[in-house]
């Protein structure tokens, strides 16, 4: 006997839950969780897709990937932002050759040289304060971000040079970003972006033809790169190494900019906990001590904090499969063609799996609790399974130098008590701007 397909939730004649998706997404999966269970379904416009909420789902969700469930079909919008079909928009056999590529960038031997470049560049804005004064979080550490990506990624010389232009192009390449609409309808956005990725790859060429005659002279991703072979053993083209690196800003920037101020703004909001992260501080990095990948690892309360943010403002709140074949799920059927969702911004608040949800603790992280270790897929701000992002090391080190040289150098007051989630389409969710005093120690 056939199972029924989830419970829909209700909504318009023709769009279905669409706008209300746009504008309020949460609140829209809140209330399907709430009314209709943890599987239940939308529609947004023409696309119907089937939510799935709780680790036993997730388990599910990331087990299936490559097999009933796509990323590469469900996240094929952003491959005219790519260029290439590289990353999340890669085919599976494709994916697990790229993803060679970039275990080798991230791999340990390199995150020491990654560390003191978010050192560097850290020290340099803080330079630009002087003693007192008031800063922006969101905006800083979108900068921040920034420079720490071009430097890592591309090399010192880029990051001087060709950073700041580079980023306004790639502004205008993340607005034309759109998983509903056509994405090669002549609208303004979407030939904006198309002109910024071919501007960026102009940009781009020369970089990699004068690295592909530098073989050991560098160490960062751009070189990895250009020595990278495919499976027939060829160099890379231009056209993939550019989709590798604007894939790779993409995941990074977008969410380490948006999880550092949410890192900053919860210690500010909670200085009980701040004073023990400030006394951990003062016993691991006395000043004058430098920061190291292995000063770094003896921060557990900080490490804590980060990921309790991870649990409170995932970068990913949203992760999506497009369902290749029909599959059954709580005694429901989704059949092929639909879209799976699951939310891990609602997952992380159920009540059945982190205690006391609403309430920022980062001692539920400590070995004594391991809130995040009663199930697999508890925690999945970072995705999961074979396809769990593997730059989260190097997010989480960079997040933690920002507030580490910041807590060294500067008494901290938050001016803007209550900053909220911006309501952006497909995006991070970045605190609304937020306000900071700052006072030199």
């Amino acid at each position: 006997m056939r199972h029924p397909t989830p419970p829909a939730m209700p909504g318009l004649l023709i769009l279905g839950n669409l706008l209300e998706f746009n504008r309020d997404r949460y609140g829209l999966l809140q209330r399907g969780y709430d009314t209709l269970g943890p599987v239940f379904s939308l529609r947004l416009g023409p696309k119907r897709a089937a939510v799935l909420i709780g680790p036993h789902y997730h388990q599910r969700f990331f087990e299936e990937t490559d097999h009933t469930l796509s990323m590469a079909q469900a996240y094929k919008f952003l491959v005219p932002m790519f260029g290439e079909p590289v990353g999340v928009t890669a085919a599976p056999e494709d994916y697990q050759k790229q993803r060679a590529i970039f275990l080798e960038l991230f791999k340990s031997a390199n995150m020491e040289g990654y560390v003191q470049v978010m050192v560097q560049e850290v020290q340099a804005w803080l330079a630009t304060l002087g003693d007192s004064g008031t800063f922006e979080v969101v905006d800083s550490c979108q900068r921040l971000a920034q420079h720490i990506a071009a430097h890592a990624f591309l090399g010192a010389a880029f990051r001087q040079r060709l950073a700041e232009p580079f980023w306004h192009l790639f502004h205008d390449l993340v607005a034309g970003m759109d998983a509903v609409l056509p994405p090669y309808l002549p609208l303004p956005r979407f030939l904006r972006r198309d002109r910024a990725r071919r501007q960026m790859h102009a940009m781009l060429r020369p970089w990699i033809a004068e690295r592909r005659g530098a073989s050991g002279q560098h160490q960062d991703f751009l070189q990895t790169l250009v020595e990278a072979r495919d499976a027939a053993g060829r160099p890379l083209t231009d056209a993939v190494i550019v989709s590798f690196i604007i894939s790779l800003l993409f995941a990074g920037h977008e969410t380490t900019s948006g999880q550092a101020s949410w890192g900053v703004i919860h210690l500010l909001q909670h200085p009980e906990y701040l004073r023990m992260v400030v006394e951990e501080q003062a016993q691991a990095l006395p000043p004058g001590h430098p920061i190291t990948l292995e000063t770094l690892r003896r921060l557990p309360h900080l490490l804590w904090a980060l990921r309790e943010t991870e649990r409170l403002r995932p970068a990913a709140g949203l992760l999506m499969r497009y369902t290749v074949e029909p599959y059954e799920v709580g005694g429901y059927q989704v059949p092929a063609g639909w879209l799976t969702l699951i939310s891990p911004h609602l997952a992380h608040r159920l009540a059945e799996v982190f205690h006391e949800p609403a309430r920022y603790n980062p001692w539920r992280f400590a070995p004594e609790r391991a809130e995040d270790r009663q199930h697999r897929f508890a925690l999945v701000g970072f995705g999961g399974g074979g396809h769990k992002c593997l730059g989260m090391h190097f997010a989480t080190y960079e997040m933690a130098v920002i507030i580490s040289l910041l807590l060294q150098h500067y008494h901290l007051e938050l001016l803007t008590p209550d900053p909220q989630p911006r309501q952006e389409k497909l995006r991070a969710a970045r605190p609304t701007p937020c306000w900071i005093r700052y006072q030199r120690r």
